[in-house]
């Protein structure tokens, strides 16, 4: 799908939310990538072969100083 070069990461690959956004939609909480996923706000992903990948914000686990 990617014709930029060098080529974004495949929607196999780790790295695959690096790849450039070729439909940007905030209002609507998505993007679509230039390898086919859609990338939710939530971090959320939905691949082009219809595999779900759930959200994966970071957390926080650093204490708080009292």
């Amino acid at each position: 799908m990617c014709h930029h070069q060098p080529a974004c990461p495949s929607a196999g690959s780790p790295d695959r939310e690096a790849a450039r956004p070729t439909a940007h939609h905030p209002e609507q909480g998505w993007s679509l990538l230039c390898n086919g996923v859609l990338l939710f706000e939530d971090t959320g992903e939905l691949l082009p072969d219809g595999q779900i990948i759930a959200p994966h914000r970071p957390t926080i686990t650093s204490a708080v100083a009292a």
